[in-house]
């Protein structure tokens, strides 16, 4: 298995962030999605442009992970974004965490959530939660070996698509 390291992305990373971000959610849901909903997620919500200005905006934080030189996949997690059911618990989200097709099954997955893991330790979060689309088993499967429970669902709209997505936590 390659060896992945991850670093913290700075605002320099913004360009390569948002092309990562939208190679890997194209790769990841065109093909279970219309190319219409698709490309009105990308151009209204997911456009290049939107995504360069989160990186470095407050409460973001952004993992690189890289196969080497070459970088393979990404994490943003959130400050301060609780859903009611965790109220005002310490907590951080994993609003993103992707790997290139190529590198999947390959460590990257790993070895950003262990990151995101320590991020959220050295933040005194005592939980940490994300959104995943109830159809996304392999993702549903990955976080449950990474110790992730349901406890809540919520709507997440890909064009016009109402998609309900399954809300997971793992306490620290």
């Amino acid at each position: 298995m390659p060896f992945v390291s991850i670093r913290y992305a700075t605002q320099k990373d913004a360009a390569l962030i948002a092309d990562l971000s939208r190679q890997t959610f194209y790769e990841t849901f065109a093909e279970q999605n219309t190319a219409e909903n698709m490309k009105k997620f990308m151009t209204e919500q997911f456009s290049r442009e939107f995504l360069i200005k989160e990186v470095g905006s407050e409460g973001n934080i952004f993992l690189l992970a890289y196969e080497g030189d070459e970088p393979v996949g990404y994490a943003r997690l959130r400050e301060n974004n609780n859903p009611p059911e965790l109220g005002s618990l310490p907590s951080l989200e994993i609003a993103r965490i992707y790997a290139v097709t190529a590198s999947i099954g390959k460590g990257v997955g790993k070895a950003l959530i262990q990151e995101c893991f320590r991020v959220a330790a050295a933040k005194k979060a005592v939980v940490v939660w994300l959104g995943v689309w109830q159809e996304n088993k392999r993702a549903i499967d990955f976080y449950t070996r990474s110790g992730f429970t349901k406890f809540s669902t919520h709507v997440f709209m890909l064009g016009d698509d109402p998609q309900q997505d399954w809300l997971m936590k793992k306490e620290l």
